[in-house]
């Protein structure tokens, strides 16, 4: 599993860059750049609910990816040794991104 990094700060799974869902699943099936992608297990963080919601924050995380075009694409799982998701001001999946993908 890679180790994870996420800026996310918007998103209820994001505890101190790290995430609590467990796992994750970046979209972006014909991206060719790191901007087409995002992270679709994304869910915005609202007002009443500042805190983390679930689960307990990991630095390693298995990631499904749809990103069939990556290198680090190996069966729909990601085989980078770390991987950073990127979207500080994200409120929304598509305001994010898998800055750790890297065409083949």
């Amino acid at each position: 599993m890679p180790s994870l990094v996420c800026s996310v700060q918007n998103c209820v799974y994001n505890n101190a860059m790290y995430c609590s869902r467990g796992d994750i699943k970046v979209g972006g099936s014909e991206a060719e750049t790191c901007q087409e992608t995002c992270c679709d297990s994304f869910q915005e963080r609202k007002a009443e609910s500042m805190k983390s919601s679930v689960g307990t924050p990991s630095q390693e995380i298995g990631v499904v990816c749809e990103a069939c075009h990556c290198g680090y694409n190996e069966d729909c799982k990601c085989t980078a040794g770390q991987i950073d998701i990127a979207g500080a001001a994200a409120c929304r999946c598509g305001e994010t991104e898998c800055a750790t993908f890297t065409k083949e």
